[in-house]
C-alpha cells in the first residue's frame, strides 16, 4: 500500500496522506475496497508475481483486460487491431477501454486514481512519459525471461526497427537494468504545411534543411493579420514547446533528466521567438476554440506542428494532396521530441501469458501494417512498414519524414514526476506566449519549480 500511495503523490503532485488517499481513489467511483481489490491495487501476491512464462507452445487462453489512450476518432482502428488479435487467440477473451485525453499526463492522472482505487488490467498503453514512472512504482512486470524464452521472435522484431529506439528504451524506460517494455509505435514532430498557401503567396515551399528564418520570412509573407496565420503557435509540451526549444540546441531536462536547463541562453531565445510569433500575428493566440486543420482548410492557416495524428483529420477535410510534411525548421540544429509507446504486462495482472501474447502480437509486421491501414495516428516501429503503402498510400507527401527523424529525435524529458513538471511548463508557455511574463523571468521560476520535483 505504502507502494501504491506513494505512486499517487508522484503522478498527481499532491501531499496526499492516508487519511485522505480514500478520498482520491473515490474520484473513479471505487470509495469501498475489499481486501482482494486492495490486493491487486498494490500488485498482487509474492506467488502471482513470481509466477514467470509459461513453457514455449503452451496454450493461451482467458480473459485479457487493456486500456489505452484514445477517442472515437481512433476507436475503429484500435478495434480493428484487437479483432485481428482474437483471430490469432481466439481463446482469450479481450476486453479494451478508451480513455479520452488531452495529453498524456492526463491520461496517467485517470489510470494512476483508477489503479490506486482499485481497478486491474492486464497491459496499459504507456507512453514514454510514463515509463520509467510506472516501472519505478513497482507496477509492471519484468519481460528478461520471456524475451529469452521467445528470443527468435524479439530478435527478429529488433532488426527491423531503428536501433535508436532500443537504445532509448533501454536508456529510459527502466530504473533498475530489468527490461519492461519493448519498444512500440512513436511519435516525432514534423511541420506540416498547405503548398497551395505557399504557391499563392509567392514563397518557396520549404526544404529538409531550413531555418528559422526561413520560416519566418515564408510566415510574414503569407501571414494577414486577422486572417491568415502563418503558424499556430502552441503551449503544448510535445508539440509546441519541445521542437522549438530542440532546433535551438536546447531543452527542459539534461539527457539524463536529473537536472533542469530551461532556463539555458538557448531555451530563452526559443521561447522569445515562440513569442514573436504571437506579438506579430503570424500565430493566433494560443487557446479558446481555434482548430488548427480547420482553418487549414479554409485557407486560414499555412502551418502547423504535428506527429502522425493529423492524418486522420487532413484525410477527414480533404487535404492529403494539398498538405506536405517537412523536417521542423532549425536555429542550430535539427530536432524533434520522440515519444513510442509501450504496452507491459502489468503486476497484478491475472494472466501474464494472454499479456505477453499481445504484447508480441503488436510488434509484428501483420499487426503493424494491419493497423496503419486502418488510419492509425502513430508511426510504426517496424522500418519495413513505415516506408510501405501501408503507411504512406492516402497520407501527405513527406508523411516517411516522420520515420527519418529517429535519426535526430531526442526522447521527451519523462521524470517520475513528469506530469507535476508537465503542467508547470506548460502553464509557463501560457504566461510567455500571451504576453503576461518575460521569458528570462518566467523561466528563472519555471527552473525552480522543476528542480523542486526532480
Amino acid at each position: 500500500m505504502d507502494n501504491k500511495l506513494s505512486f499517487l503523490q508522484d503522478i498527481i503532485g499532491k501531499d496526499i496522506s492516508r487519511r485522505n488517499f480514500l478520498k482520491y481513489t473515490g474520484y473513479t467511483g471505487l470509495t469501498t475496497l475489499g481486501a482482494g481489490s486492495l490486493l491487486a491495487a498494490c500488485g498482487g501476491s509474492d506467488a502471482q508475481q513470481s509466477a514467470g512464462p509459461a513453457p514455449k507452445g503452451s496454450k493461451v487462453a482467458g480473459n485479457l483486460t487493456l486500456v489505452y489512450m484514445g477517442d472515437a476518432s481512433s476507436k475503429k482502428a484500435w478495434d480493428s487491431l484487437f479483432a485481428l488479435f482474437s483471430k490469432d487467440y481466439p481463446d482469450v477473451k479481450f476486453t479494451a477501454k478508451a480513455i479520452p485525453s488531452a495529453n498524456w499526463a492526463a491520461f496517467f492522472d485517470t489510470v494512476s486514481t483508477q489503479i490506486a482505487g482499485g481497478q486491474n488490467y492486464d497491459i496499459i498503453q504507456v507512453a514514454t512519459e510514463g515509463q520509467r514512472l510506472f516501472a519505478s512504482r513497482g507496477l509492471v512486470e519484468p519481460i528478461d525471461a520471456y524475451i529469452a524464452r521467445d528470443k527468435d521472435e524479439i530478435d527478429e522484431f529488433y532488426s527491423d526497427i531503428h536501433p535508436n529506439l532500443v537504445k532509448w528504451n533501454k536508456e529510459h524506460s527502466s530504473p533498475d537494468g530489468k527490461t519492461y517494455y519493448l519498444p512500440g509505435e512513436f511519435n516525432t514532430m514534423c511541420m506540416w504545411y498547405n503548398s497551395e498557401m505557399f504557391k499563392q503567396a509567392g514563397v518557396d515551399e520549404p526544404s529538409d534543411d531550413w531555418k528559422w528564418n526561413d520560416f519566418l520570412a515564408a510566415s510574414q509573407k503569407i501571414t494577414k493579420p486577422g486572417q491568415v496565420f502563418g503558424m499556430s503557435v502552441t503551449p503544448e509540451y510535445f508539440v509546441g514547446i519541445m521542437p522549438w526549444l530542440l532546433t535551438n540546441g536546447a531543452s527542459t531536462l539534461s539527457a539524463d533528466w536529473k537536472q533542469s536547463t530551461v532556463n539555458s541562453p538557448a531555451a530563452i531565445e526559443a521561447a522569445k521567438f515562440m513569442r514573436e510569433l504571437v506579438a506579430k500575428k503570424i500565430s493566433p493566440l494560443p487557446g479558446g476554440t481555434f482548430d488548427a486543420i480547420s482553418a487549414m482548410s479554409q485557407g486560414k492557416l499555412a502551418m502547423f506542428g504535428g506527429g502522425r495524428w493529423p492524418v486522420l483529420n487532413v484525410r477527414k477535410f480533404n487535404l492529403v494532396d494539398k498538405v506536405k510534411i517537412v523536417p521542423w525548421p532549425q536555429k542550430t540544429q535539427k530536432g524533434s521530441p520522440i515519444g513510442w509507446n509501450a504496452y507491459p504486462i502489468m503486476k497484478a495482472s491475472q494472466n501474464k501469458e494472454a499479456a505477453w501474447a499481445f504484447v508480441k502480437f503488436i510488434t509484428t509486421k501483420k499487426a503493424s501494417e494491419y493497423f496503419a491501414q486502418q488510419g492509425g495516428t502513430i508511426v510504426p516501429p517496424r522500418k519495413s512498414v513505415a516506408t510501405s503503402d501501408a503507411f504512406l498510400a492516402n497520407a501527405p507527401k513527406g508523411s516517411e519524414k516522420l520515420y527519418e527523424a529517429l535519426d535526430y529525435a531526442t526522447p521527451i524529458p519523462s521524470p517520475d514526476k513528469g506530469s507535476v513538471i508537465q503542467k508547470a511548463i506548460e502553464d509557463t508557455w501560457k504566461q510567455i506566449l500571451a504576453g503576461n511574463t518575460p521569458a528570462e523571468q518566467a523561466l528563472a521560476q519555471l527552473d525552480q519549480t522543476i528542480k523542486a520535483n526532480l
